[in-house]
């Protein structure tokens, strides 16, 4: 999926907390937004998954059709999207219930619905939690179920908010393994949001640099992070303060 926007604002009460110029995401490709604490990462990503509203402009979201003509939907395309919060919520049910859920909802036939949720127990390390009931695993069984879930139906967009900040690190590199697979499957673009400067590195191909509300610089990963043009960037990635 493609997105696009001419120009963003949003303010809650007299705080600005988001201003930006045009901007767009590539289809099929891991894009990491980064910057410090405040810098509207999160508001963005909320607009971006339908949760929010901006004041002013709005994102077009589009699909490459023949002769890489893109095609845009005509309102935010939420049965394609889907968000991974940094606090996974679970539901009342089985570690299997819960990743079928979405295919459930969409209808899907029984059959293709156990072949998918098996493939993804399998590829996280979840099969033997099947049963389980997953408000009772540790905090990154259950991030790995929110992620099975998640890609379950196989969105066109994924959004990740601090996806793995509370979890081990083996938790982390088997999640990551999971997202690079399913980046190589083709069909999928994800947005991260994330502080970790490592990650970000290990799994994106562009990086948005945000500070105040603005896309400071943006670019692909390399850079961004090795070659910034800009000093906030720079102090940022070479973890200095920003004030």
């Amino acid at each position: 999926m493609i997105l696009k926007w001419e120009s963003l604002t949003r303010a809650y009460g007299a705080k600005v907390v988001l201003d930006l110029g045009p901007g767009e995401i590539a289809d099929g490709r891991i894009t990491g937004i980064i910057g410090p604490n405040g810098a509207g990462k999160t508001t963005l990503l909320n607009i971006i998954a339908g949760l929010d509203t901006p004041d002013t402009g709005r994102v077009r979201y589009g699909m490459s059709g023949k002769n890489d003509e893109t095609r845009y939907y005509a309102d935010t395309p939420r049965e394609r999207v889907t968000l991974i919060f940094q606090q996974p919520y679970m539901l009342h049910t089985t570690v299997e219930k819960n990743i079928a859920y979405p295919l459930k909802l969409r209808k899907t036939p029984r059959e293709d619905i156990k072949r998918r949720a098996d493939e993804l127990m399998k590829e996280l390390g979840l099969a033997a939690l099947a049963k389980q009931k997953a408000w009772r695993l540790s905090g990154g069984e259950m991030q790995k179920t929110a992620f099975a879930r998640a890609l379950s139906f196989k969105p066109e967009l994924l959004l990740l908010d601090e996806p793995t900040s509370n979890i081990d690190n083996a938790t982390t590199a088997d999640i990551e393994d999971l997202l690079r697979h399913e980046k190589s499957r083709g069909g999928v673009t994800m947005v991260i949001v994330s502080h970790d400067l490592s990650q970000i590195r290990r799994l994106c191909d562009d990086v948005i640099f945000m500070n105040k509300g603005n896309i400071v610089e943006s670019g692909t990963a390399d850079d961004i992070l090795k070659t910034p043009r800009e000093a906030d960037t720079r102090t940022f990635v070479e973890g200095g303060l920003l004030v």
